[in-house]
């Protein structure tokens, strides 16, 4: 079974072209937003988050995890693992690893674009692991924070205000790029907001690419049972979300434990 994890409704996204590209994959998609925020916490604390996060998935009988969250992938270079994919091993057992970041450079990396602007959560882009990776005498890379953003798709606010009122913020110093890598899985339900802002740049989303690894190479088997859903936050919260944002109808969702203290299930 293949885990999808993020700290709130971003991965959604990814479940939802890993369904649209395969059906019947077994799924498990596990939302942290009972947590504190990925971004607001310490690096030690989100490895050892990610790593008990990941021993859980491991219980529940994952065999596979990719990780939809940036700040999360952040962290999983301290975890061994430096390419695209890796090993982890948890107090639940071994887990296969990929990560967001690694599919966003691949996609960068196949765009001819060579004026990009990168817009992040501020664990993200402060990492600099874009500019690191990516930047060359050839390829300008220019970053902005965009910590508003992710927030507003949690609530479901995607054409407000307040929104469109960050969301220029964010991207008119990026008007004149080639291209804008969404470095935060929430970022595409903004799409539409986006292309007005910015028209004519392109917008890259590695979630497409991310999906097509992971059925080629996470993909053992498929499976009639439905995909399970698993939160630590709010199930009403998560289902509005996801259906707001996405456009994603989910079954019954699980609530858990934060501290995974207590293994049995909530049903909501």
């Amino acid at each position: 079974m293949i885990a999808i994890m993020d700290w709130g409704i971003g991965g959604i996204g990814l479940l939802s072209e890993l369904q649209r590209q395969k059906k019947r994959l077994p799924l498990l998609y596990f939302s942290d937003s009972g947590f504190l925020p990925y971004g607001k916490v310490s690096a030690s604390a989100l490895r050892k988050r990610v790593l008990a996060v990941a021993g859980f998935l491991v219980r529940q009988g994952a065999t596979h995890l990719a990780v939809a969250c940036n700040a999360a992938s952040t962290v999983l270079p301290a975890l061994g693992i430096r390419g695209i994919a890796g090993r982890i091993e948890t107090e639940g057992g071994p887990i296969e690893v990929t990560g967001i970041i690694a599919h966003a450079v691949r996609q960068v990396r196949a765009s001819k674009s060579r004026d990009i602007g990168v817009i992040g959560g501020t664990r993200t882009i402060r990492s600099g692991i874009y500019r690191k990776v990516l930047a060359t005498h050839s390829r300008t890379i220019r970053t902005r924070v965009a910590q508003p953003l992710s927030a507003h798709v949690e609530a479901g606010d995607l054409c407000s205000p307040e929104v469109q009122a960050n969301v220029r913020t964010i991207l008119s110093p990026l008007k004149r790029v080639d291209a804008i890598l969404m470095a935060c899985t929430h970022y595409p339900a903004l799409r539409p907001l986006f292309e007005r802002t910015v028209p004519g740049v392109i917008l890259l989303d590695p979630v497409p690419r991310m999906a097509r690894w992971v059925i080629d190479h996470f993909a053992t088997r498929t499976s009639n049972a439905d995909t399970i859903y698993l939160t630590t936050g709010s199930p009403p919260s998560l289902r509005r979300g996801a259906d707001v944002a996405f456009g994603h109808r989910v079954g019954i969702i699980r609530r858990i434990r934060a501290d995974f203290a207590d293994q049995s299930w909530i049903m909501s």
